[in-house]
């Protein structure tokens, strides 16, 4: 979100600070989803959403957000109009010590397999922005 008012020089009016955590147990009961934050303030338009999921389940981010209680949040959540911003790593072989270089290699080799978070999270391809950085290892 930084990186974002820096670069276009201004914030959104309303902003949902998404956390998801994946439990240990194989499923959430729904009333157990979401906890939110309003981190000290009331009136910013900003508010944190924790929400948990199931090791056995997919988290479907829209889905999900739909089934929050309007009453959690101060903000209005309209899902048809949400733009999704996702961070990024992109990570490269650099100088950095620490790790053998045949271990770097393998590394690097396991993170390009990783799965694509904004499919994984079923986010709309047409309304999800992904900010990047990049990373030596």
């Amino acid at each position: 979100m930084r990186s974002t008012v820096e670069h276009l020089g201004s914030l959104h009016e309303y902003v949902i600070i998404l956390a998801v955590d994946t439990a240990q147990t194989p499923t959430i009961a729904p009333e157990d989803r979401f906890s939110t934050d309003s981190l000290g303030f009331t009136d910013d338009g900003i508010v944190l959403v924790q929400a948990r999921f199931g090791f056995m389940e997919r988290p479907d981010i829209p889905a999900a957000l739909a089934e929050l209680p309007a009453e959690d949040l101060e903000i209005p959540l309209d899902l048809d109009e949400a733009t999704y911003f996702l961070s990024t790593i992109d990570l490269h072989r650099g100088n950095v010590p620490g790790l053998a270089r045949w271990r770097k290699s393998v590394f690097l080799a396991t993170s390009r397999g990783a799965a694509d978070a904004a499919q994984y999270f079923d986010l709309p391809p047409d309304r999800t922005i992904l900010m990047g950085s990049r990373v030596e290892v």
